[in-house]
């Protein structure tokens, strides 16, 4: 049976761009329109088809009809979002130079990250957060890869084990790890077992810049 068609947007159509966001925001690629039936409990592929079909024609995802992964959120979240800027890269191996004072670092040409409110962790505002992209894969073991984005909450102090962006003013470098304080040292631990703490004396000066809030993993160009 065909579904019928709505003026607004009904629950069906949200749980539609709800995966969608969800999986494209995970795995970097939409999912095909079977996945999207098993995910809202359709088993027709027509009757998703139909819906996807309607969901563009109200402006919130672009799909060509010609490939079945071939969709996209033109919201991508399809729901109030907030932009928050990506200030720079991060190293997630070796610590890694500081951008020029007044250089804005642009990858992908993206300058910004669209973000729903409603996915953020709770209690967190959205002002004054910011976002970094990874550089290096010394965070792998925590579910954060080379070219993946990370959102920060700025903070000027850390808690044992706790994920944070670090620069170190003396060698000019920001990095990104689990930060710890030992005895009269600083161990700034990957999440890589083939990689060594860094070690970092407490009198040598150390800034941190932010904690990290959530992971946006990288858009793969492949499917």
């Amino acid at each position: 049976m065909m579904a019928r068609a709505r003026k607004g947007l009904t629950e069906r159509h949200q749980k539609i761009i709800d995966f969608l966001n969800e999986r494209i925001r995970v795995q970097g690629y939409p999912p095909s329109i079977r996945e999207i039936g098993e995910a809202i409990g359709v088993s027709s592929t027509s009757v998703v088809t139909y819906y996807l079909k309607q969901l563009t024609e109200m402006g919130l995802i672009e799909r060509d009809a010609r490939a079945s992964r071939a969709l996209r959120l033109s919201n991508p979240l399809g729901q109030d979002t907030v932009k928050i800027p990506i200030l720079g890269p991060i190293a997630a191996g070796l610590p890694m130079l500081v951008p020029e004072a007044g250089v804005t670092y642009i990858g992908d040409d993206l300058d910004a990250v669209d973000v729903a409110r409603s996915i953020l962790p709770a209690r967190e505002k959205s002002d004054g957060l910011f976002a970094l992209k990874v550089k290096g894969d010394s965070m792998i073991d925590a579910m954060i890869n080379d070219g993946d984005i990370v959102i920060m909450k700025p903070v000027v102090s850390a808690s044992n084990g706790e994920m944070v962006a670090i620069w170190l003013p003396n060698r000019d470098e920001t990095t990104l790890k689990y930060f710890y304080k030992e005895g009269q040292k600083y161990r700034l631990q990957p999440a890589n077992p083939t990689m060594k703490a860094i070690m970092i004396d407490k009198d040598e000066p150390l800034e941190i810049k932010g904690k990290v809030i959530m992971v946006i993993r990288k858009v793969s160009r492949t499917i």
